[in-house]
């Protein structure tokens, strides 16, 4: 009697750590679906392959063999070397948000510097060597924020370059979004200070990308080839 109690009890705790242990699974999933229903901007987002964005896609050619800031040959005689690394050292002390107003302004930095001046194009994506070499423009800041996020454990799937309308200055605008905690923050070359999207009234995004995902963004209450096309199929 007393080894079946004794079995029973033992049982009885094994239990209660599985409940424990998969409520908190259950928990941790729901949170995170929770976030990923967050509309950027308040748009409607629809999710497709990367294709179709050259710029983009020659960006994450380049990156294949990236190994990280400061990390290859090429790299070790940039003046920023010094800086970078005390960055990383100060990261160490900070929560995640710090860690995004830290990247935020480390980056912006340097100059703004058109593409037609760096490159002889109108648009040109550069990959972090080059940004950290010639600085850039919008996107490129967003791109060098991206990659560097991600060696302050951030994932490449909590983050997304917005190519977006800046409706104030009525030009194209790049940004990065991080998604954190049931929000998303944006880090913007305009600003030291990051915020939630939200607070960016003035801002129109048409797409968003991540190492593995497009999303085409559409205002809500805009009628769209989508929603026509779904409405026949009924």
């Amino acid at each position: 009697m007393v080894i079946r109690k004794s079995i029973m009890a033992v049982l009885c705790t094994v239990m209660v750590v599985l409940c424990l242990t998969f409520g908190g699974v259950a928990d941790a999933t729901a949170a995170k679906k929770k976030s990923s229903g967050i509309n950027l901007f308040g748009t409607m987002e629809f999710k497709g392959k990367i294709k179709k964005l050259p710029k983009w896609s020659l960006v994450l050619t380049k990156m294949k063999l990236w190994k990280g800031y400061f990390k290859t040959p090429n790299m070790a005689g940039l003046p920023s070397k010094s800086g970078w690394a005390k960055l990383k050292s100060d990261a160490q002390g900070l929560d995640d948000m710090g860690k995004l107003k830290a990247v935020n302004k480390f980056f912006n930095q340097w100059p703004y510097r058109l593409d037609a001046g760096n490159y002889g194009k109108s648009d040109y994506w550069a990959s972090p060597p080059e940004f950290l070499k010639k600085s850039g423009d919008c996107e490129d800041y967003s791109i060098a924020k991206f990659y560097a996020l991600q060696e302050f454990g951030f994932s490449g799937d909590q983050m997304r370059i917005v190519a977006l309308k800046d409706r104030i200055r009525n030009i194209g605008h790049a940004v990065l979004a991080v998604y954190l905690d049931g929000e998303v923050y944006v880090l913007d070359n305009q600003t030291v200070m990051v915020l939630p999207h939200t607070k960016y009234k003035h801002y129109v995004p048409q797409y968003s990308v991540n190492e593995k995902f497009r999303w085409m963004h559409v205002p809500k209450g805009r009628k769209t080839t989508f929603k026509r096309v779904k409405k026949k199929k009924k």
